[in-house]
């Protein structure tokens, strides 16, 4: 099976940090601003997370969130913050403006907020439930 198959038919991967809790604040932000029901997730720590890491070519210890388009592309960092925005409701496609300020300087923000991700907003033991509701959205 290849590791494209495992994403249902046009979905895109959402990849995070299943033990941050800034992370799954996020998590559950997208989720609620996803009416077009664009998204899947997974944890960078899952079975599937890992495999699509190693799939895709990018460092298993990644501090960054990774859309994972199957078949078309993938994004990281602040790349892949802007590309989430896109397809999501409310006021988060504004953060497509972000794009006007160069990669390098928005990949910067995004590695403090990284690295300080745990210290500012704790870290779970393991990664979170989802409720009943939602977890049709997870992949494992």
């Amino acid at each position: 099976m290849n590791i494209t198959d495992k994403i249902p038919p046009n979905k895109q991967l959402i990849l995070f940090d299943g033990v941050c809790n800034f992370c799954d604040e996020t998590i559950q932000k997208v989720i609620k601003a996803d009416k077009n029901n664009v998204f899947v997730f997974a944890s960078l720590q899952s079975e599937l997370g890992q495999e699509i890491l190693k799939y895709i070519g990018v460092d298993a210890e990644t501090d960054s969130i990774i859309l994972y388009q199957p078949n078309v592309a993938y994004y990281t960092e602040s790349d892949a913050v802007i590309e989430i925005a896109k397809h999501l409701s409310g006021i988060y496609p504004l953060l497509q403006t972000g794009k006007i300020l160069p990669k390098i300087l928005r990949n910067k923000m995004y590695q403090y907020v990284a690295r300080n991700r745990y210290k500012w907003y704790g870290k779970k033991e393991e990664c979170m439930i989802p409720s009943p509701e939602i977890r049709s959205k997870f992949l494992s």
